[in-house]
């Protein structure tokens, strides 16, 4: 869709519900594209524990799913939605950032230079007014301005909230300069994470004995991530850190090796974007255990170590639609 203009104005409107400086607030929703709607809508409800809303969608009748996960909410679609664009892979398919008024947020994002890929508000979520960014502006991140939805947030389950969205990254930098240089997001933190092997020779002698030596660290697997503070939760950029392609394991736990060829994977097929969820909750062995038992199937039975101290678990995206998420567990 071509660029359209919606001038360079920026509106005081546009800054009720954040810092200024920032364009948007909260991320509003994540929008998830899965294969079977209600089959993901049990699972979010019955095996997580979260409150279900009906929201219309667009300015038709239908309804989707929504579930709220603290400030922010999880917006379950059928692939082929048309309100997705009807050809949408399964997966996290788009951002919704929370704003107080649309066109004025618009005018915002044009005047820190990014461009906009719809002139006049649409009908989004709920009926609210929505506007979306190129992605050519956004890294690959399918994003959109919106206003906030009104969901129940009473009953949150033993998930606390989103804790980071995933963005498979070909260019850290670029995703920085979109969302924190331009709309002003803070950096939480950046890290490195590689996975090396380490070969040791040994000589054994009946006469002189056993000699051995360690060659120098091989990295079989790196990524380097960047997160980013979108309200109460990040986006996690993640490039990949070597241009091999590393192998992973059919079978058992994640390892950062097979983390770095899933991305690397994702980018050369799709390009940039939005690759998994994560939310957070207080224990993730419990929380793993119990989806296991409810049916679903885990990538990892147990927590791994993760970025920020964390311990994490995957899910498979079998169970869920074709999403991939994972869990969470870490003091912040």
């Amino acid at each position: 869709m071509p660029s359209a203009n919606v001038g360079t104005a920026v509106d005081d409107r546009a800054l009720i519900s954040h810092p200024p400086g920032m364009i948007a607030g909260d991320i509003a929703y994540v929008a998830l594209a899965v294969t079977d709607v209600e089959a993901m809508a049990r699972v979010l409800a019955r095996d997580f524990g979260l409150a279900r809303s009906d929201c219309r969608v667009g300015d038709t009748s239908r309804t989707a799913p929504v579930f709220a996960v603290g400030r922010s909410a999880l917006a379950v679609f059928h692939a082929a939605d048309p309100f997705l664009g009807g050809d949408a892979r399964p997966g996290v398919h788009h951002l919704a950032l929370a704003v107080a008024d649309v066109t004025a947020a618009a005018g915002a994002a044009v005047h820190a230079g990014l461009a906009v890929a719809a002139g006049d508000p649409g009908a989004g979520l709920a009926a609210r007014g929505r506007v979306l960014l190129s992605s050519d502006s956004t890294a690959g991140v399918r994003t959109y301005l919106s206003e906030p939805l009104d969901v129940d947030v009473m009953a949150q389950g033993w998930v606390q909230r989103i804790d980071h969205v995933g963005v498979a990254s070909a260019d850290n930098d670029a995703g920085i300069d979109a969302f924190s240089t331009r709309m002003g997001f803070g950096i939480e933190s950046r890290q490195t994470d590689v996975e090396l092997s380490i070969a040791v020779e040994s000589f054994t002698s009946d006469r002189y004995g056993v000699v051995s030596h360690t060659r120098a660290p091989e990295v079989v697997g790196g990524l380097r991530v960047a997160f980013i503070t979108v309200g109460e939760c990040e986006l996690e950029l993640l490039q990949d850190l070597d241009p091999r392609e590393g192998t992973r394991a059919a079978r058992g736990p994640g390892t950062t090796r097979g983390d770095r060829s899933a991305i690397a994977r994702f980018v050369a097929s799709r390009g940039s974007g939005l690759h998994h969820l994560a939310l957070k909750v207080d224990d993730v062995d419990r929380a793993l255990a119990s989806l296991a038992a409810a049916g679903l199937t885990v990538i990892d039975r147990v927590g791994r170590p993760g970025s920020r101290r964390a311990r994490i678990g995957f899910i498979h995206p079998s169970s869920l639609g074709g999403v991939l998420m994972h869990l969470v567990e870490r003091e912040v």
